[in-house]
């Protein structure tokens, strides 16, 4: 296996004018290409700022970032902006899909931003919505479809480049259990075809699908285990 993401020595500190808030605090880590990790913490800990220095929303104050062999930590805003549209799949809980636009239409817009021509990107949106299931609802806008088939509409908007990282950030939030597991199961599929994917939560019921659980406290890393009930039973 090969390193995907490198970090070493991550911090990152907020400046609010008399208060300096350590959201990071020298964290070194690394993730392999293809690992399934889930990144848990409690409000405050860290876990939401690091999922944004791993998905190049928001640069270190300190350290260094690799990411699929190139140094991403101190790229300007457009450079970053270029790296995730093509290395970063994300998937949110509140699946940030744009209303007016059919499904296709939505999974299609990462391509749109890459310059793809319309007739390419119409059947490679066509083709990840086939994969995720929803081959009868291309033409439905979020509005006509339930929140599981949303959240299967944004994944395949995370797919749709064939992305480095699948990055899911409380992907389950706002769906119910049975929908939950659905998508749980979706995210399996996806890792079992080679993606890295990187799951934030802080739901335990969620993370354990993961193969390997970091968990932050306070800006640091608190502990790093691999998930042996997920391994040993040659989980997803």
């Amino acid at each position: 296996m090969s390193t995907i993401i490198d970090l070493d020595y991550i911090s990152k500190v907020y400046d609010l004018g008399q208060v300096k808030i350590h959201a990071l605090r020298s964290i070194t880590l690394s993730i392999e290409k293809n690992e399934y990790v889930a990144l848990m913490g409690p409000s405050g800990s860290g876990k939401s700022t690091l999922m944004n220095v791993l998905g190049c929303l928001d640069t270190p104050t300190d350290g260094t970032y690799i990411l699929n062999n190139q140094d991403v930590s101190n790229l300007t805003d457009n450079q970053l902006a270029e790296i995730r549209n093509k290395e970063i799949g994300f998937v949110f809980q509140t699946f940030n899909l744009l209303p007016r636009l059919t499904a296709l239409e939505n999974v299609a817009l990462p391509l749109v931003y890459a310059g793809i021509q319309k007739n390419a990107r119409d059947k490679q949106a066509s083709d990840i919505l086939d994969a995720v299931g929803l081959d009868d609802r291309k033409t439905h806008k979020p509005n006509e479809l339930s929140g599981g088939q949303r959240q299967r509409v944004a994944v395949a908007r995370a797919l749709v480049n064939s992305p480095s990282i699948i990055l899911a950030d409380e992907p389950t939030g706002n769906l119910d259990s049975t929908t939950s597991a659905e998508i749980m199961g979706l995210f399996g599929e996806i890792h079992s075809k080679g993606n890295t994917v990187i799951l934030v939560t802080h739901e335990e019921d969620i993370a354990r699908y993961a193969h390997r659980i970091i968990r932050l406290m306070d800006g640091l890393v608190e502990s790093d285990e691999v998930n042996k009930e997920v391994v040993a039973s040659g989980g997803a």
